[in-house]
């Protein structure tokens, strides 16, 4: 019986093992299920407005009920340290996946991205647009 206890304890001590081993290795270099990135990247009006930002915030999250969206992730300025590369000056950007380039041009037509620039385009100063497709 102390036998069978023991090989029991071994075999899941292995198996806890194995799991954090693979848990803890680095995930694939890219992301090959959403290969076209679309990085917005928005200056408000109103730079101090917390109440723009949140605003803005809210109306790209709209953008998420498009189907052509394979993910959306929207972001703030960070708060981390000061150095020459980094440009804090803008105040909310959009990180939106596509499965392909007809995906991302569907997007740019949906009723919910012309909603979106019609009601919010009134936050932002300016707008940069950094299109990218994985290699």
């Amino acid at each position: 019986m102390k036998t069978s206890n023991r090989r029991k304890f071994l075999g899941t001590a292995a198996t806890l093992c194995a799991g954090s081993a693979a848990a803890a290795m680095p995930l694939s270099a890219g992301n090959h299920k959403f290969p076209i990135v679309h990085h917005v990247f928005f200056w408000l009006k109103n730079p101090g407005s917390t109440a723009d930002r949140d605003k803005l915030v809210e109306g790209i999250k709209t953008l998420s009920r498009i189907p052509a969206v394979g993910q959306l992730h929207v972001g703030i300025v960070a708060g981390t340290e000061k150095r020459e590369v980094v440009d804090s000056s803008w105040a909310v950007s959009e990180l939106i996946f596509f499965r392909d380039l007809a995906s991302q041009a569907a997007y740019q037509t949906h009723p919910v991205h012309l909603d979106f620039v019609k009601n919010y385009s009134s936050l932002w100063e300016k707008v940069v647009v950094y299109d990218a497709q994985e290699v």
